[in-house]
Formats: C-alpha cells, sequence, structure tokens
C-alpha cells in the first residue's frame, strides 16, 4: 500500500493498481468564502490534485475543506461510490456547516453512502470501515480504516481526542500508519456560541498519543499549516515542530509525496 499526500486533509491510497481518495481539496479559498472580505488575507494550504479513476472517495464529514466536490468528481471513476457519516438530523441552524459541501455534492451528482460507525465496505482491493469519531462542532464526523494486501491505514480527519483508540487496536489491530489532525485549531464560528477555549481539533500532543495508543507503525500529519483566521479558526503555532518533539513516529510528507507501507 502507498499512501500520498494532497494537502491539507486529502490523501490518496494505492493497492494492486487501485486507488481510493479521502478527503481530497481542490479549491482551498472555497473554505471561508462565506464569509466575504473579512476572510480576504487568510492564507488557505496548499494543494495538489489526485489522479483519475479512483475506485471509492471517502469524506471524513460535510464541512467544505474535508469534502470538495469537484475534487471528488475529477478524483473518482465513473461507476465509484462516495462514502461518507449519517447525519444527525436537526433544524437548518444546526445544519449550517454541511449546507455548502451538500449542496455542491448533491449538484455534481456524486453517488454518495452514508455510511453508520464499525459498517465495513469494500471498492476493488480496499475493505474501508467507518471508525467513530467526534467533530469540535458537534457536526457527523467518522474516521476511515483501509485495509488492503495485509496493510492499514487510519485516517482521522479533524477529530478530536477520544476514547476508542484501544479498541480500533483490539478489534483491527496496529495500523501501519495513522494520517493525524496536528492543527489544534479554537474555534468561534458565528452559529457555534458561545465558543469554546478547547481545540476543536486535536493538537500535535494529542496526535502524537492517539498514534501511540493505537500502536501505529507511523503518524503522518494533515489538517496542519494553513487557514489561520483571528477570531474565527486560530490554529496553534508551529504544529509541525511540537508533534515531532512529542513522538519518534512521524513521517512528514511533502505535497504530492508518497509512502509506501
Amino acid at each position: 500500500m502507498e499512501i500520498r499526500w494532497l494537502g491539507w486533509a486529502g490523501i490518496e491510497v494505492e493497492a494492486e493498481g487501485a486507488r481510493i481518495v479521502i478527503d481530497p481539496l481542490e479549491d482551498p479559498g472555497a473554505v471561508f468564502a462565506p464569509y466575504g472580505e473579512a476572510a480576504a488575507g487568510v492564507a488557505a494550504p496548499e494543494v495538489t490534485a489526485p489522479r483519475p479513476d479512483a475506485v471509492a472517495g471517502l469524506v471524513t464529514h460535510l464541512h467544505r475543506d474535508h469534502a470538495d466536490a469537484a475534487a471528488l468528481r475529477a478524483a473518482l471513476a465513473d461507476a465509484a461510490v462516495v462514502y461518507e457519516p449519517c447525519g444527525y438530523g436537526g433544524d437548518r441552524a444546526e445544519q449550517l456547516a454541511l449546507i455548502q459541501a451538500d449542496g455542491e455534492m448533491t449538484a455534481a451528482g456524486l453517488t454518495r453512502e452514508p455510511t453508520e460507525p464499525w459498517t465495513t465496505v469494500t471498492a476493488g482491493p480496499f475493505s474501508i470501515t467507518a471508525l467513530p469519531a467526534v467533530d469540535g462542532t458537534g457536526d457527523p464526523q467518522v474516521s476511515w480504516l483501509i485495509e488492503a494486501g495485509g496493510q492499514r491505514l487510519v485516517h482521522l480527519g479533524d477529530t478530536l481526542f477520544h476514547g476508542w483508540w484501544w479498541r480500533f487496536a483490539e478489534r483491527f489491530g496496529a495500523p501501519d500508519a495513522v494520517c493525524a489532525p496536528i492543527n489544534g485549531a479554537r474555534l468561534s464560528f458565528p452559529h457555534r456560541r458561545p465558543a469554546s477555549s478547547l481545540p476543536g481539533v486535536m493538537d500535535p500532543e494529542q496526535a502524537a498519543l492517539a498514534a501511540e495508543l493505537l500502536r501505529a507503525d507511523r503518524l503522518v500529519p494533515i489538517h496542519y499549516d494553513g487557514y489561520a483566521f483571528p477570531d474565527v479558526y486560530e490554529p496553534v503555532p508551529d504544529a509541525l515542530g511540537r508533534v515531532r518533539s512529542a513522538s519518534e513516529r512521524v513521517a512528514v510528507l511533502g505535497l504530492g509525496e508518497t509512502l509506501e507501507l
């Protein structure tokens, strides 16, 4: 199995000549576009496009930086399915952060399959399992376990730290690699007030601990180096330096770089 970092949370996974994509992002500037001029100075992360003809697309949650309809459409083979978390219901105010990505994915004509935690599906040589995750603003989220050729990869989206790590390892075995978010961003979105002073996504030290509890061979940092938006989305400084200090398992990938497992 080979993994390729596409920037931000995007990962491409290849095994036996087939590929899947997870959270690819084509237009990072669209993420804070609803804020208009207030977001004009926000630096977007660098991203690169996945290759075409992927046999499946995986979305950890329907926030715009993880669910880019154009990126998925360009990456997927004609019959490929996009697997995503099941919704929680609720009124329009509860769904506010999901409306942009959900609408774009519907308009793109993507074949979508909501997937409950602990459910396993197959696509080409891949066995894909939705794992429980916790979103920093309470929106539906899953992590993904991808298995092929006796190797395992876990992609954590931008989950909070939680207590399922041991169960993941006990049920499925230690992963060869875990892609973990590290930017520890504090969130203050208008639809989630009062704001929490706690991180809305794992910080570098929490990512290192999650990799340790999972007994992962390698920790691949994702979800860092971009989107600093004062008073709205504030990542921790030097996330990459901190995760390197916290763990000996770290395998940093440059943009478009691959790692053979």
